[in-house]
């Protein structure tokens, strides 16, 4: 085996990145799982593929997989990195593409300053679109968790996700409640967290708990869904800066019926070839563990 890929990175959310045009990706729930280890494998936080689309006038298919093996709807912060990808490699000389994706399609462009922007599509809020186990919308709704009652909007960007809003993002308990919050039973597909700081009408403060993966340093379809819910509680205008623990994200949404655009940054960190697949962690290794 001779497979090459990419590591590549928005904001710190980072991904292993294949060409399944020119190659074939053979992948499984256990070789995603063992390339994501960053002990025993490359490391990250999701595995991205290009896939040649059947759909007319389309570029490519783009399919995301969770660090936990599982293949997901939409990954925004992916999306401006298989764009650049695309670009690098000689998949494409264009700078407007079209993808799709199992949450849709979107349609990156790559901007002159080797920015990312790219068309998200319309947000949907009905419970059965985003899905929920309840139906109607869900914007700063109570839901009960572990007896404790948070007041969440729901939000689809492709993906699932719960918003809320908190006084200080840096102290919100992410690895607490942002696991609850995404196994909860109104969210059937398990939901991405964010924990919301409005900071001012145009900047918001944002940390993220993201579905199979955990704490990430950004996540851009969570950047989206952030300001789509400030808009809605009425706190924030059109254009907001989203501030991650990676950086900065710049989303526009002029609000009901209309696309969400998500401006940012993608870097290839290095390429690389996989002469086999990495072996899976071993039982005895337990996360977190060793000598340094």
């Amino acid at each position: 085996m001779n497979l090459e890929f990419a590591k590549m990175h928005g904001l710190g959310n980072d991904f292993v990145v294949f060409d399944g045009v020119r190659q074939t990706v053979d992948l499984t729930p256990e070789r995603i799982r063992a390339l994501a280890d960053r002990r025993f494998g490359v490391g990250c936080d999701q595995v991205l593929v290009l896939e040649p689309s059947e759909r007319a006038g389309v570029d490519f298919a783009y399919r995301i997989y969770n660090a936990d093996g599982g293949e997901v709807e939409q990954c925004g912060n992916g999306a401006r990195c298989v764009a650049a990808f695309a670009r690098e490699t000689g998949l494409t000389d264009r700078d407007l593409l079209r993808l799709t994706t199992l949450g849709g399609e979107i349609e990156p462009e790559i901007l002159a300053d080797g920015r990312v922007t790219v068309d998200m599509g319309v947000p949907r809020l009905d419970g059965a679109e985003i899905p929920l186990t309840e139906p109607g919308e869900w914007v700063r709704a109570p839901l009960a968790v572990d007896g404790e009652e948070h007041r969440i909007t729901a939000v689809s960007v492709g993906n699932p996700h719960c918003v809320l809003e908190v006084p200080d993002a840096g102290a919100a308990p992410l690895e607490v409640l942002g696991p609850a919050l995404e196994h909860h039973p109104l969210f059937p597909n398990r939901a991405n967290v964010e924990f919301v700081a409005v900071e001012a009408p145009d900047r918001l403060r944002v940390r993220v708990w993201e579905r199979g993966a955990g704490v990430t340093l950004a996540c851009g379809t969570g950047a989206c869904a952030a300001v789509v819910a400030a808009r809605l509680w009425g706190r924030v205008g059109e254009e907001v800066t989203v501030v991650l623990d990676g950086g900065e994200l710049v989303i526009q949404w002029a609000g009901r019926g209309s696309p969400v655009r998500m401006t940012g940054p993608a870097v290839t960190v290095f390429r690389g070839r996989l002469a086999r697949w990495p072996d899976p962690r071993p039982a005895t290794a337990e996360k977190g563990t060793g000598p340094f």
